[in-house]
């Protein structure tokens, strides 16, 4: 393991949980019910990772008005959508995390969600016991891709940019990571295309989580 580094920053959307399909859909469903001209899957999928509002009016031009509605339309929909079981667990995330909590590592989330949403799903996700300390959206001035979350991160756990690294599937995670002085490895299975994280000079990308151990464990 790399001796300087002590903290793992994981996003959650597209990183630990799979959160594609429901997101998309309940986008899809917000889109129509609004009366909003339409969208592709993937152009949807694209936004994932910005704060919610930002989502939509990134997506399709709106004013300020239209962009609050489709955030309320889109969480009430969620509610809906969002049945036990809904966002499984990409593959070998639970034992990597576990091993990486077990080697002493502190294991942290750094989300767009808001906090009921997010603790919602590592509590159903049973990874609490080894992710004591999470972020969400609301508990910053300045969302992904700024570096609030990462800074706040760093501040509250006594430590310096060397002795963490972020772990993201978009750019704008990679961005927020940089932005703090801070490394990061894309994941290529999420919602970011290889070629992105790449160009955002990610410093490493790999394509399965259990490869995170290769990097900041002992092989």
């Amino acid at each position: 393991m790399d001796n300087r580094l002590k903290a793992v920053i994981l996003d959650f959307d597209g990183t630990i949980g799979d959160t594609r399909g429901l997101i998309v859909r309940t986008m899809q469903q917000t889109i129509a019910e609004l009366g909003l001209p339409a969208r592709t899957d993937d152009e949807c999928a694209s936004m994932i990772g910005l704060p919610l509002k930002q989502t939509f009016t990134d997506l399709i031009p709106m004013d300020d008005a239209t962009g609050d509605l489709c955030a309320e339309t889109y969480r009430r929909i969620f509610m809906v959508n969002n049945k036990p079981g809904a966002v499984p667990m990409f593959p070998h995330v639970a034992d990597t995390i576990r091993r990486m909590h077990d080697a002493g590592l502190l294991v942290t989330i750094a989300s767009s969600r808001l906090r009921p949403s997010l603790a919602g799903f590592v509590d159903e996700m049973k990874l609490g016991t080894y992710i004591p300390y999470i972020l969400s959206v609301g508990d910053v001035e300045h969302a992904k891709p700024a570096p609030d979350m990462v800074l706040k991160t760093l501040a509250d756990n006594d430590l310096r940019p060397e002795e963490a690294i972020v772990v993201g599937d978009t750019v704008f995670d990679i961005r927020m990571a940089h932005s703090a002085g801070v490394r990061a490895v894309g994941v290529t299975y999420g919602n970011g295309q290889r070629a992105d994280l790449v160009a955002e000079h990610a410093e490493y990308v790999i394509d399965d989580f259990g490869e995170l151990a290769g990097i900041v464990l002992d092989a």
